[in-house]
C-alpha cells in the first residue's frame, strides 16, 4: 500500500510512499495530506470481522494498510496500545434506549485521542529503532490532542515532543494533563493566540522542507494517517456491532474523527449516515449546508476541543468529493487562503450521507441536564454537543453517538448543567499537581517557536 498528497506530489519521486515512511512524513512535502492510494474493500470479509474483539479487528484492518511493517510487530504494537486502557473492551458501547454511546475515553488521558496515540506513540518508536533514526514531534492542541500525544510519546527513546496549545484557551484539567509530565522529552508551548494560529505555526514548519529535514520533524495531529487509521478501527467495530447500518453522530472541530469513519465506509463497511455535529465554530456544518467553507473568528466555547475554524482534515475529504482531482483540491484552497471563503459549485449535492448541524452552547448545557435527568448518565460537553445534533437528525432510529472524553475533564459546565449533582471525580485526573507546572508561553510566532524547536530539539 503506497500512500499519496492530496495535492498531487508527495515526494520527489512520482509513486507514493509506503506506510512507514508516511508515518514519518506527517505532511506530504507539498502541505497536502497524506492518503492510501486505494481503500481495500472488505465487503467479502465482514461476517468474519463481526466475531472479532475491538482489538483483533484493528490489528486485521492496520494488515491492510501497514504491509511494510512485520505483522507479529504490528499486532504486538495494537496489544500493547490497548492494553493501557481501563476497560475491557477498549470501546464499550452503553445504549441508553434513544441513543448509544461509543465510549472512546477509557485511555490514560481519558479522551478519544487515546485510541490513536497510544498506537502512534509504539509505532514511531518502532520505526525508529528498526532505523537507528530520531524524531522531533510537533502539534497543535484546542485541548485533548496534546495530553494524549504527550503520554503516548513521553520517556521514549530518540524522540522529543513539542505541543503548542493557545494560551488560556484549554480547559484547566487539559492543560494540567500537559504540563504536568515531566519527561525531558515533553515540550509545552503555551501560545498567545487561538488554535489556528497554533495548527498554522504547526503547518508552516513542516512547509519549511530544510528546517522540517534537519530536525526530523514528526506529525501526531490527525494529519498523521496513521491516526486517522487507528479511529477507522472503533468506526468498524461498532458498525459491524450494530444489526443495521447504524447512523454515527459526530463532535467535531477539526473534521478528523468524522473522516475516520467517511474512510471506513470507502471501504464498504455498512454505514447508513453521518450526523456531522459542531458548536459555535460552524465552519463545517455551514459548508455541508450550504457548499461555502467561509472562515470567521475563533469562538471560546465550554466544548473547547472544536473551537477551530480551520479544519484541516477537511482537505482529505475534499480530495476524496473531487474525484481525487488534486488541482481542484489546491485551486480550492488557494481561494480560501486568498479570500477566507471557497466555494463548490459544481451542482452535485456535498454529501448525501452526512446531515450537518450547529449546536449552540444553551443547547449543550441543557443536553447535558436532559440526559443526566432521563438517564443518570453524564456527559461532556463535546459528547453533548454530537448528542444534542442526533437528537435533531434522528427521529426514527437509535443513533450511535461519539462519547468523545470523560465529565470528569470538564467540572465547570457538568456543574453548571446538573447543579454540582453530576461531577464525578476520576483519580487520573485527582493526582494532577499544579506545582510541577513546566510550560513556556510563547507569542503566536512562526519564528519563535522555530527558534525554541531549534534549542531544544532531540
Amino acid at each position: 500500500m503506497l500512500y499519496i498528497s492530496t495535492r498531487g506530489s508527495t515526494s520527489t519521486r512520482t509513486a507514493g510512499m509506503p506506510f512507514t515512511e508516511a508515518v514519518l512524513t506527517g505532511l506530504a512535502a507539498d502541505g497536502g495530506l497524506l492518503l492510501p492510494e486505494r481503500f481495500p474493500n472488505i465487503g467479502s470479509d465482514l461476517a468474519a470481522w463481526r466475531r472479532l474483539s475491538f482489538t483483533a479487528l484493528a490489528q486485521r484492518l492496520f494488515r491492510l494498510y501497514a504491509d511494510d511493517v512485520a505483522a507479529a510487530d504490528m499486532d504486538a504494537i495494537i496489544a500493547d496500545a490497548f492494553a493501557a486502557f481501563d476497560h475491557p473492551s477498549v470501546v464499550p458501547i452503553t445504549d441508553l434506549g434513544e441513543f448509544q454511546l461509543l465510549e472512546l475515553f477509557h485511555g490514560p488521558t481519558l479522551s478519544f485521542k487515546d485510541v490513536a496515540l497510544q498506537v502512534l506513540g509504539r509505532l514511531f518508536e518502532h520505526i525508529l529503532g528498526r532505523s537507528g533514526g530520531r524524531l522531533n514531534i510537533i502539534g497543535a492542541t484546542s485541548g485533548d490532542t496534546g495530553s494524549a500525544a504527550i503520554h503516548g510519546v513521553r520517556g521514549r527513546a530518540n524522540i522529543s515532543i513539542f505541543m503548542l496549545y493557545p494560551n488560556g484557551r484549554v480547559s484547566p484539567l487539559q492543560e494540567l494533563q500537559m504540563t504536568t509530565v515531566t519527561d525531558r522529552n515533553v515540550h509545552c508551548l503555551a501560545i498567545d493566540g487561538s488554535f489556528d494560529d497554533c495548527q498554522s505555526i504547526v503547518k508552516a514548519l513542516f512547509g519549511d522542507l530544510a528546517f522540517k529535514e534537519r530536525h526530523r520533524l514528526g506529525a501526531v495531529n490527525s494529519m498523521n494517517w496513521a491516526r486517522v487509521l487507528a479511529q477507522m478501527s472503533y468506526y468498524a467495530y461498532a458498525a459491524l456491532q450494530s444489526p443495521a447500518p447504524p447512523t454515527f453522530a459526530v463532535p467535531t472541530g477539526n473534521f478528523g474523527n468524522i473522516f475516520a469513519g467517511i474512510a471506513v465506509r470507502e471501504m464498504g463497511l455498512p454505514i447508513r449516515r453521518f450526523v456531522l455535529a459542531t458548536n459555535a465554530n460552524d465552519i463545517l456544518a455551514r459548508f455541508f449546508q450550504t457548499g461555502i467553507y467561509r472562515r470567521g473568528p475563533v469562538r471560546h466555547t465550554i466544548s473547547p476541543s472544536m473551537d477551530i475554524q480551520i479544519a484541516s482534515n477537511f482537505e482529505r475529504f475534499l480530495y476524496l468529493r473531487l474525484g481525487r482531482d488534486a488541482e481542484r483540491v489546491k485551486r480550492f484552497l488557494a481561494s480560501f487562503a486568498a479570500n477566507g471563503e471557497a466555494q463548490l459549485k459544481d451542482g452535485k449535492p456535498i454529501d448525501d450521507g452526512i446531515a450537518a448541524i450547529a449546536i449552540s452552547e444553551d443547547e449543550t448545557l441543557a443536553t447535558i441536564r436532559d440526559v443526566y435527568r432521563r438517564h443518570g448518565y453524564v456527559l461532556d460537553p463535546h459528547t453533548a454537543v454530537g448528542v444534542a445534533a442526533a437528537r435533531q437528525a434522528c427521529t426514527s432510529e437509535s443513533p450511535i453517538c461519539m462519547a468523545a472524553a470523560h465529565p470528569a475533564k470538564f467540572p465547570e459546565p457538568v456543574a453548571a448543567a446538573t447543579d454540582g449533582a453530576g461531577v464525578v471525580p476520576h483519580p487520573t485526573l485527582e493526582q494532577l499537581d499544579s506545582a510541577v507546572v513546566r510550560k513556556t508561553v510563547l507569542p503566536a510566532d512562526q519564528g519563535a517557536v522555530m527558534e525554541y524547536v531549534q534549542a531544544h530539539a532531540t
